[in-house]
C-alpha cells in the first residue's frame, strides 16, 4: 500500500513539475512582460486577458491540490464588478486587476512554483525510481559501460566493477525505502508551499468572511420574510377560514335551535369537525415553525423521529453528549428534514444512513443514500435553501453525488456543546 502511494505521489510530482515549467513559468513571463508594456499602452488591454488565463490555470492547481492531496485552497480574488463596454471598460478591468493584492501574490507563486516547487516535485518523482536504478546497475548494466572505457556513479559510489555494482544495488534498497517513506511527505510540503501563496491573506479572509456574513444575513432576512408570509397564508387559508366558517355555523345553530333541532344538530357536527381540522392545521403550523419534539427531547431524538416517519429505511447514528443552542438545532433539524424529503422524492433510494456528531467545535452531519445519484446544487432550490439556512450560522454544505450514486451530503455548523439535557 505504501509503495503504491509513493508511486502515485511520484507520478503526480512529475505532472506538477511539467506544469511548473509549461504553465507557471510561461504565465509568469507573459504577465511580467505585458504589465511592463502597460507603459506604452499595449499591456492595458492584454494584461487582463493574460491574468484571466493565469487565474484559470491557478484554479486548476487549487483543484489538483484538493483532489490529489486533500488540501483545500480558497480562491482569494475580489468579486468582479460590472464594467462598461469598449475602451473604458478595458481600462476599468485593468485597474481592478492591478489593485487586487492577489495579482501580485500570484506572480510570486508562479516564480516560486517554477523554482522551489519544480525542485520539490522533480525530487519527489526521482527519489522512488533512483533505488531501482541501483538494482539495474547491480544486474549487469555496468559491464558494457566499464568495458567501453566509461564510468558511472551511483550517488557517491563510482561503478568500476562487480563489488562497487553490488554496493550500488544495496544502496538502491536504502533509496527505495527512503523514497517510499519520503515522497508523499515531499508532495505534502509542495502542496503547503502552494497553499501559502495561493490562499487568501488574513486580511482577505476577514473580508471574505464579512462578505459571506452580509450575504447570509440578507438571505436570512429574505427567508424570514418568506416564512412569515407562508405562516400568514396558511393561517388565512386554513385555520382562520375554518374558524370563520365555524362562527357562521354557530350563528346559524343559534337561530335553528328551537325551529329546526335536527338541522341544528347537523350543523353542530360540522362545526365540531371544522374545529378539529382547525386544531390539526394549527398543530402542523406550529410543528413547521419549531417541532415540539425538538424543544422537548433535543436534536438527536427529533432526528430519530424524522427517520421513523421517513418512507425509506433509515439508519441513524447520533453522538451528541450535550445540548446545542436552539437556533442551531432548528437549522440542523430542518436541513436534515429537507435532505430526507429530497432523497425520498428524487433519488430513487431505498436506504438512508445518517451520522450526526459534534467534534472539534463543529456539528457534523453526513447523510448518505443508495439512490441513482446525479444530484446538483444548481438543479433546484432545495439544496440551495439548505445552504442559505446553514450560511446564516456560518455553516457549509458539501455535495458528492456521482451518476449512479451514492449521494453524500455533508453539513457542518460551528457551535458550542452545552451540558447534557436533564
Amino acid at each position: 500500500m505504501n509503495v503504491g502511494r509513493a508511486a502515485l505521489a511520484a507520478v503526480r510530482g512529475l505532472v506538477l513539475a511539467l506544469l511548473a515549467m509549461v504553465g507557471s513559468l510561461v504565465f509568469f513571463i507573459f504577465s511580467v512582460v505585458f504589465m511592463s508594456l502597460s507603459l506604452v499602452g499595449v499591456g492595458l488591454f492584454v494584461t487582463p486577458v493574460v491574468t484571466a488565463a493565469a487565474r484559470s490555470y491557478m484554479g486548476l492547481r487549487r483543484r489538483l491540490a484538493h483532489r490529489w492531496f486533500g488540501v483545500e485552497i480558497k480562491t482569494p480574488y475580489k468579486p468582479e464588478p460590472e464594467f462598461q463596454g469598449g475602451v473604458i471598460g478595458a481600462l476599468e478591468r485593468y485597474r481592478w486587476i492591478m489593485k487586487d493584492p492577489a495579482t501580485y501574490r500570484d506572480l510570486l507563486w508562479m516564480i516560486t512554483d517554477a523554482t522551489a516547487g519544480f525542485t520539490l516535485a522533480i525530487f519527489a518523482f526521482a527519489l522512488p525510481f533512483y533505488g531501482p536504478y541501483g538494482w539495474v546497475l547491480a544486474a549487469g548494466v555496468w559491464r558494457p559501460i566499464v568495458h567501453a572505457g566509461g564510468n558511472d556513479w551511483y550517488t557517491f559510489v563510482p561503478i568500476r566493477g562487480f563489488r562497487t555494482a553490488m554496493l550500488a544495488g544495496l544502496l538502491g534498497f536504502v533509496y527505495a525505502g527512503l523514497g517510499v517513506w519520503l515522497t508523499p511527505k515531499v508532495m505534502k510540503a509542495h502542496t503547503r508551499l502552494d497553499a501559502s501563496l495561493l490562499s487568501p491573506t488574513h486580511e482577505r479572509e476577514l473580508e471574505m468572511r464579512v462578505e459571506r456574513l452580509t450575504e447570509t444575513r440578507s438571505d436570512a432576512l429574505d427567508t424570514q420574510a418568506a416564512e412569515l408570509r407562508r405562516i400568514e397564508r396558511d393561517l388565512h387559508d386554513g385555520a382562520q377560514a375554518r374558524l370563520v366558517a365555524m362562527g357562521m355555523s354557530l350563528g346559524a345553530i343559534e337561530h335553528l335551535l328551537e325551529r329546526d333541532p335536527e338541522r341544528a344538530r347537523k350543523l353542530l357536527s360540522e362545526a365540531r369537525e371544522s374545529s378539529s381540522k382547525a386544531l390539526t392545521e394549527l398543530r402542523d403550523l406550529v410543528r413547521g415553525i419549531h417541532p415540539p419534539v425538538l424543544a422537548e427531547r433535543g436534536l438527536g431524538d427529533a432526528v430519530r423521529a424524522l427517520a421513523m416517519a421517513s418512507p425509506l429505511t433509515t439508519e441513524v447514528s447520533v453522538d451528541l453528549p450535550g445540548t446545542l443552542e436552539a437556533p442551531v438545532e432548528s437549522a440542523a433539524y430542518f436541513a436534515i428534514s429537507e435532505v430526507f424529503t429530497n432523497a425520498a422524492k428524487h433519488s430513487g433510494a431505498r436506504r438512508i444512513w445518517l451520522d450526526l456528531r459534534h467534534e472539534d467545535g463543529m456539528l457534523r452531519i453526513v447523510i448518505t443514500d443508495d439512490g441513482q445519484g446525479g444530484a446538483d446544487m444548481s438543479g433546484g432550490t432545495g439544496l440551495r435553501g439548505i445552504e442559505r439556512r446553514l450560511g446564516t450560522f456560518d455553516g457549509v454544505l458539501a455535495l458528492n453525488s456521482p451518476v449512479g450514486g451514492p449521494t453524500i451530503v455533508t453539513m457542518e455548523l460551528p457551535c458550542a456543546l452545552g451540558a447534557p439535557r436533564p
